[in-house]
């Protein structure tokens, strides 16, 4: 029998976490960088250079993106997404991503716009040619745009394929950005209601009202003044103020919005321990606390 005694602290063989993280095979790349980054990375070192021959030839001789603004979408984002992602593996803690997008991210959308505008670039020359004969591209501009192609392939297209897609899988889960994240629910804007007994402005004017008044007169007053069915189901709700601040929740526990003593809430249904209440954007939810509320 073994005397051999297992630490506490000591990851045990039958731990979840422990079995996670066996079950995730290891990648292997050059130095700090995975197989994908490091084509990545020749394609725009190729593609950098060439940037530098001329791009247009016949009276345009001698011309490359860089003699005006075509340098800053031809090579200058794919510049910028290849050094994001040598930062991201030299100093994991900097530079995590560019606006709501990913690094990755960002390598996909700059290579597709780069590989559109050298491929603008060729369509342009191939309407001169129709055109006069003359086609202004020269072999440069077909090698970048092969490039950037193939810079697509590394970056929107590479998890669909082996060896360049492991870079993308088994990926720790985190959240996504605010803008990145799905989008808020609309609702309809809720008509103004006011508390009962409250004034209206042409009363608190000593004045009569107009027809224009009456416009602005809440469906909650409406309400009241009414004797159909329907305006006595609408006179059930009622205004209530907490002593303090209370947490107004979902079915499932959720908070969904506060309400405190500075404001009145606006209660459409009293179940007993519990109200039913709406916020002025629209949104109901549960008050479980109803001890000590003043009904106004």
């Amino acid at each position: 029998m073994s005397d051999e005694k297992t630490s506490p602290d000591q990851p045990q063989a039958d731990d979840p976490d422990v079995a996670a993280l066996d079950a995730v095979p290891p990648q292997y790349g050059v130095g700090p960088f995975s197989i994908r980054e490091v084509a990545l990375g020749a394609v725009w070192l190729l593609a950098f250079i060439l940037s530098f021959f001329p791009v247009y030839g016949y009276m345009r001789s001698g011309v490359s993106v860089w003699n005006g603004i075509d340098w800053v979408l031809t090579i200058g984002v794919p510049t910028a997404a290849v050094f994001l992602i040598g930062l991201r593996r030299l100093s994991p803690q900097g530079i995590r991503r560019v606006g709501s997008l990913g690094i990755d991210q960002f390598a996909s959308v700059a290579f597709s716009v780069s590989t559109v505008v050298w491929l603008g670039i060729l369509w342009s020359s191939f309407v001169t040619l129709a055109d006069s004969r003359i086609f202004y591209a020269t072999w440069v501009a077909w090698v970048e745009f092969i490039l950037m192609l193939a810079g697509v392939f590394l970056t929107v297209l590479a998890p669909l394929f082996p060896t360049i897609g492991d870079d993308f899988r088994h990926r720790p889960e985190i959240p996504a950005h605010r803008s990145a994240s799905p989008a808020r629910p609309v609702v309809p804007r809720p008509a103004e209601m006011r508390p009962p007994g409250a004034a209206t402005p042409t009363q608190q004017l000593g004045g009569t009202a107009s027809p224009q008044a009456a416009e602005q007169t809440s469906a909650f007053d409406v309400a009241i003044e009414d004797d159909s069915p329907a305006a006595a189901q609408a006179t059930q709700a009622f205004w209530a103020l907490v002593p303090v601040e209370r947490d107004v929740v979902d079915e499932l526990g959720t908070t969904l919005f506060t309400i405190d003593s500075t404001a009145w809430a606006l209660v459409i249904e009293d179940r007993g321990d519990s109200f039913v209440v709406r916020h002025e954007d629209g949104r109901v939810g549960y008050l479980r606390d109803v001890s000590g509320v003043t009904r106004g």
